[in-house]
This record gives structure tokens, sequence and C-alpha cells, in this order.
């Protein structure tokens, strides 16, 4: 379960009011892709979801509990630019999010810990079409693979949330069409709640099962900072909630990747 409760939330930094009154309900599952203008608040949301900030008032709950104030393995994140370790592998990349949650002190793990966190991270980087390329450093990868690589990072925690800030920004039409595909079977997989931010329209309504769009409902020429961005439309696209729904109860055969996706 992975349902989010968002209540009266406020944001506010001295001089600056960066979210005001975001009240929400989203349900275990739902795929929302957030949008609006640059500077309304999307990341900051986002942050205060991971718990990297504190918010000045109200409160966020996941499955009726208060939001841990502090990252934790329930929320996994991918950025636009690929958060991957550049002298790591791609199986050590994976695999040392395992290392830190298990060995916090020395950060490795040996024995028998290291062999399931092995098999652990080849079974998931298999999700991901990486499985020929664990021995490769990022550098040695496209664009499409280092992100599928950081995805990887996050779904070896096991997220009950997925955050994702712009994630296919940076890559071309070809690429994101597969991301997209991918994505897709993923979150259907793995039932996560998922949170998208973008500035493409179609790929929110492409994507998403719901699409909330932020921006400033109150300004003040005086004192620009004086209010924040809230939720001006709250959108659930209820036809592919229920194509979704189905889809995911159908058991979801295996997707056949075409050749060039593993080279992506």
């Amino acid at each position: 379960m992975s349902r989010v409760s968002i209540k009266n939330l406020w944001m506010e930094y001295p001089n600056q009011v960066v979210l005001e009154r975001v009240s929400l309900e989203i349900a275990s599952g739902e795929f929302c892709a957030l949008v609006g203008p640059s500077g309304c608040g999307k990341t900051t949301f986002l942050r205060l979801l991971l718990g990297e900030e504190i918010p000045t008032r109200g409160k966020i709950e996941i499955d009726g509990q208060p939001l841990i104030a502090e990252p934790g393995p329930d929320r996994g994140i991918v950025f636009q630019r690929y958060s991957v370790f550049p002298h790591l592998t791609v199986l050590q990349n994976v695999i040392i999010g395992r290392e830190f949650e298990q060995s916090r002190f020395f950060g490795k793990l040996f024995g028998a810990k290291r062999r399931a966190a092995e098999e652990e991270a080849k079974e998931v980087l298999k999700e991901v079409g990486l499985s020929a390329h664990l021995n490769k450093y990022p550098a040695e990868l496209s664009g499409g693979m280092q992100q599928r690589l950081a995805i990887s990072q996050a779904l070896i925690r096991k997220p009950k949330v997925l955050l994702l800030d712009e994630p296919f920004g940076a890559l071309d039409a070809g690429t994101k069409s597969q991301m997209y595909e991918l994505l897709l079977r993923l979150w259907a997989e793995h039932k996560m709640s998922i949170f998208m931010i973008t500035h493409d329209l179609k790929e929110g309504f492409t994507l998403a099962t719901r699409v909330l769009a932020f921006d400033k409902v109150r300004i003040d020429p005086q004192e620009p900072g004086a209010y924040g961005a809230t939720v001006t439309y709250n959108l659930p696209l209820d036809t592919k909630i229920a194509a979704m729904r189905e889809a995911a109860r159908n058991a979801l055969e295996p997707v056949r990747q075409p050749e060039s996706f593993a080279s992506a």
C-alpha cells in the first residue's frame, strides 16, 4: 500500500511563501504528473515528499502514518541528471544501496550477504534491460542506459513511492518512448505510487493517471513572495486508471523489448 495524504500543506522561507493550502488524497498505486510554470513549487513539493524539507504547516501521511522527516527506503527518487557513481560499475551502483542499508559503518557486504545483494541487483538490472552491461562504468553507457541505472538504484530498496524530477528531460525522442514503456511496466509490476515532475504536458497526460497543476492564485505586485503556489487543477484521468488497473489484475505478461532497447 502507498496511499498519500497531504493536509493543508504550507512551505515558507524568509520573505518567501513557496507553497500554500495544498491538500490532496492520492490513492495507492496512482501515477501523478506534476506540471506548472518554473518556480511554482513542484520541486519543493517533491523534496517535502522525500523528507528533505519539513513543512512549515500541515502534514504528509503515507498509509495513514506521518511522514518521517528524512529520506527513507519507502521513498525512491530519480533526478533529471543521472545520479550514478562514476567510479562504480553498473552492478556496484545498484548493490551500494543494500550495502549502505545493511552495513552502515563499513558500507560493504561480505560472504552470503554480498552474494544475496548481487543476485537481487542482477534481478533488478534484468528488469530494466541492463543485464549485458553489469561490469561497465557509467561513462560507457548512453543517456538512456544511465537513466535506467538510476531507476535501478531506486528500485533495489523496493520503495512504496517513487519520485521523479524531470527524469526524461535530457533524452531524445526515441529513447524517451522506450523509457515510457519501461516506466509504465515497472509501475504496474511493483505497484508503487509515482509523483513525476514534467514540463511536457503531452508526457504528463501520456503516462499519468492524475495530473496535478501547480500555480499561484494570489499575487501581490508589491510583495512577490507574499503568496505561494497551490494545486490549481487536480485532474484524475479515470479511463486510464480503469484500464491500467485492469492490466495489473491480468498479471501483466512479460513485455518483449525491441532489440534496440538494450543499446539505448
